[in-house]
């Protein structure tokens, strides 16, 4: 292929794809070429985003993990090409943490999984979160409590629990991700919300879910029927 993305039939250039179809028209790597704008010397803008994709691990959520220097050990990756790499990956972070403002109402599992997915989906470690919510299930505040597994990391009952008391909390929902993308519950989650759900009921206040963060999944223990 060459270098020039004017030798690419005009159905296959990105910005004129994007233009007749909309951007969800485009893969990752053509929505990563009309960021890049220009290629190399040997190769065009699609070829060069392939090869940055692929070294954040084959999609477009590992570019968050790389750093300024990974992204300019990538032959055809400059200073200016990494910062604005790293900037679109800050900013689908940012759009992820805006929708708690724009969305505070957490009534149901999807909207909770929506408003976290892209930015907890992105961590290397497990993260546990507490979503406290008032009686209209309305987010009051949340709290990351521990980074590690549910086995590793103890969950501390007592501590989420005078939280709630202290932010006189009607209920709250537990979150954390899987980093491995399966959102299927272990043995240790499992475990885990039964102590929790236990403590909180006996405490008077209710636990409403807990919902693990896979990679574009989630699953909602309330969904799956754990609560019942």
């Amino acid at each position: 292929m060459g270098n020039s993305m004017k030798e690419l039939p005009e159905s296959s250039r990105p910005y004129e794809k994007c233009m007749r179809y909309g951007p969800d028209a485009l893969d990752d790597a053509e929505l990563l070429a009309v960021i890049l704008r220009t290629g190399t010397r040997d190769e065009n803008a699609v070829e060069l985003a392939r090869r940055v994709l692929k070294a954040g691990g084959g999609s477009l959520s590992g570019l968050s993990r790389l750093s300024e220097t990974e992204l300019r050990s990538i032959p055809g990756i400059g200073r200016v090409k990494a910062v604005m790499l790293q900037c679109t990956a800050a900013v689908s972070v940012r759009i992820a943490r805006s929708c708690h403002a724009v969305f505070p109402d957490m009534s149901s599992p999807e909207k909770i999984a929506e408003c976290y997915m892209e930015e907890m989906r992105h961590e290397e470690r497990e993260q546990i979160r507490i979503l406290y919510l008032n009686h209209r299930n309305r987010l009051i505040s949340e709290k990351v409590i521990s980074s590690g597994s549910t086995g590793q990391a103890m969950v501390p009952v007592r501590e989420i629990l005078s939280e709630a008391f202290r932010k006189d909390a009607s209920g709250f929902v537990i979150l954390h991700n899987h980093p491995g993308g399966d959102p299927e519950p272990s043995e240790e989650d499992l475990a885990a919300t039964v102590r929790l759900m236990e403590a909180a009921l006996v405490a008077g206040i209710q636990l409403l879910d807990h919902i693990i963060i896979g990679d574009l999944r989630y699953l909602s223990f309330r969904e799956q029927g754990y609560f019942n």
